[in-house]
């Protein structure tokens, strides 16, 4: 499923042929939106955001569509007179005089109005989006810290979508290697100096994904895989689908276990498992 870097380069791709634009036809195919394709018709699009792994398309009479892809939905963008040549379901077509933006098979999509949508569940219960200019590292620490979160498994909390939104499964393994914390640790059970640690490498390995197009490893290793050769998927990531293979900083055998029934990889070198004692000072 595709995580909160790579749902905004979507919003990135959508916003630049639709933002601005004036909708001049619609579709709507699944059953409980149909009757509404009509009535966005000439509306604008006035922004493309995205929160967590949804996507809201909003439109200039105060409306929002939401979507989310789940496992098999994509969006599509395209000249109108170039449709692409897929087997997927059309689920929305947003057309204007030059562009469309199609998302196929996805099948999470509401419209609602500005009250509907601050009230709507997937919304409503979802933390701070991962990737928002408002969101700083002191957000993240005191997120942390708060009763709801800080008792939990540092592998359980980073796929919880209620704590922070927009962290998936490689995101969770390498934010956790960048931060050296084992996903067992607790953050009630760490260091103020570790707190801060992980809350910076929470935003910087998320900013990464997105700036690189979901590469998370650092530069010097990206450099030197390079050079032997190797392809993308050799030097994406870290830690991330790679057990049995060595550490890039200590040369450790990278592991793969399960949290919450998701893979998760870390290096048992730069992430040790600690005994459970009381919070360091």
């Amino acid at each position: 499923m595709p995580e909160g870097p790579e749902i905004r380069r979507e919003a990135d791709r959508i916003e630049r042929v639709l933002t601005g634009r004036t909708l001049v036809h619609v579709e709507l195919t699944l059953p409980h939106l149909q009757p509404f394709a009509t009535s966005l018709i000439g509306t604008t699009v006035t922004s493309i955001d995205t929160h967590g792994k949804a996507l809201l398309t909003r439109f200039s009479d105060g409306r929002t569509l939401y979507s989310h892809n789940q496992l098999y939905g994509k969006w599509y963008v395209c000249r109108r007179d170039r449709p692409p040549a897929t087997r997927r379901s059309l689920r929305v077509g947003l057309h204007t005089e030059t562009h469309s933006a199609l998302l196929m098979s996805a099948s999470t999509i509401e419209l609602l109005d500005a009250d509907a949508l601050a009230a709507f569940p997937p919304i409503a219960r979802l933390g701070p989006d991962v990737l928002s200019a408002a969101l700083s590292w002191r957000d993240v620490a005191a997120r942390l810290n708060e009763p709801d979160f800080a008792g939990r498994s540092l592998g359980a909390l980073y796929l919880d979508q209620h704590f922070i939104a927009g962290i998936g499964n490689y995101l969770r393994s390498e934010i956790l290697f960048a931060a050296g914390l084992h996903p067992a640790e607790r953050p009630r059970l760490l260091s103020r100096s570790e707190i801060g640690a992980l809350a910076r490498a929470t935003l910087v390995i998320s900013q990464r994904a997105y700036a690189t197009a979901g590469v998370t490893n650092r530069e010097p290793w990206i450099a030197r895989l390079k050079r032997q050769g190797l392809t993308r998927r050799h030097w994406r990531f870290a830690v991330f689908d790679r057990a049995g293979a060595p550490c890039h900083a200590c040369g450790a055998t990278i592991e793969r276990i399960e949290v919450g029934t998701r893979r998760l990889y870390l290096c048992p070198g730069c992430q040790p498992s600690r005994p459970v004692v009381s919070r360091p000072k």
